[in-house]
């Protein structure tokens, strides 16, 4: 069995391994290398890229290292199986070392499952992926990982917003908002694993995803359950609220394509489909007359904190991706709708 190094500094690299070549350093991994780690030219470290395994690099330039030169492979590029850790979280403690030692095993993705003998009343998952962040860059298996985050970041008011308008806090003390601070935690997280040590991380902040098999409060969802036993349908305040529908289909299309792009490692991507833009109110009376419903939609008074518009600019995951959403939105409702029905049935 091969000897590991598992002390080296490691440096992930967006350029093929062989031995004999060289690589241009970018600014921020010659910062790291040499103001980071205080390493010089002759030093030596372990560099990857996710395809062709691990390889011994000597470091060179005058001022600081600015080139690799490839040496030779010190171990092949591992295969993830397709694994998927299944777990009741029962007591706070363990969950740091649990989802640590799952990413050692070699776990493709980790799926917490709340029972009525679950001892944790609540799941921090925020604080878990940053321990699976650590644990992958650690190991330096993981080939790609994607960061769920939430279009919430922006705030009450987002329209045509890109990747590059300012994110928002909200009120502090609002628990709408601790949510979208956890999110954006995370993904300023991931950003920084990538710039520091070259971890293959991309965001994805999905715009009011709907579609089958939907649970929780969403209003498609509250509006098609309640359309289909002919109940009223209950809008917040006057329903004026806009919102951009994205079919879930779509969302899977545009997570595969950040799984497998190698364009998109180190970007954060809004993906929603503004062509689907109505409002609150608008919806309702949509699934209705899809749905063949006679419910009635009823306004009701709502005084908590919403989100007033809320329309994403798709331009970046376009043209680095390639991806555009397909599904309009009478569409996916149409499909919704069937999905409901037939699960009812």
């Amino acid at each position: 069995m091969p000897r590991l190094d598992f002390r080296s500094p490691r440096l992930f690299v967006d350029a093929p391994l062989k031995a004999g070549t060289g690589i241009a350093l970018d600014r921020d991994q010659s910062n790291y290398l040499g103001n980071v780690l205080r390493l010089n030219a002759g030093d030596t470290v372990l560099v990857f890229n996710g395809c062709d395994g691990e390889w011994q690099a000597t470091l060179a330039g005058r001022k600081r290292p600015d080139r690799a030169e490839i040496v030779s492979q010190t171990r092949p590029q591992d295969s993830l199986p397709d694994l998927h850790y299944v777990f009741a979280p029962l007591k706070h403690a363990r969950l740091d070392y649990m989802a640590q030692k799952a990413v050692e095993m070699g776990a493709s993705a980790l799926r917490p499952v709340t029972t009525r003998h679950t001892q944790a009343s609540r799941l921090n998952v925020e604080r878990m992926r940053a321990n699976v962040i650590e644990a992958a860059h650690e190991l330096g298996r993981c080939r790609r990982f994607v960061d769920f985050s939430t279009s919430e970041v922006f705030g009450r008011y987002a329209y045509q917003v890109t990747e590059f308008d300012a994110t928002s806090l909200g009120a502090v003390g609002e628990a709408r908002w601790t949510y979208a601070v956890a999110k954006l935690a995370t993904e300023h997280l991931a950003l920084c694993y990538h710039r520091q040590y070259g971890f293959p991380s991309v965001t994805i902040r999905p715009f009011n995803i709907y579609g089958p098999r939907q649970v929780g409060e969403g209003a498609v969802h509250h509006f098609i359950v309640r359309a289909l036993r002919n109940e009223p349908l209950q809008v917040h305040n006057d329903g004026a609220q806009i919102r951009s529908w994205c079919y879930i289909d779509d969302i899977i299309d545009a997570t595969e394509h950040m799984l497998t792009a190698p364009e998109a490692v180190g970007h954060a991507f809004n993906i929603g489909n503004p062509r689907s833009t109505v409002t609150v109110y608008n919806l309702a009376q949509t699934i209705k007359r899809l749905a063949g419903s006679s419910s009635e939609i009823r306004c009701i008074r709502w005084d908590h904190p919403d989100v007033e518009l809320r329309v994403p600019a798709v331009k970046k995951a376009s043209e680095l991706l390639g991806w555009s959403p397909r599904i309009d939105l009478e569409d996916g409702l149409l499909r919704t709708i069937d999905w409901y029905r037939n699960a009812a049935a």
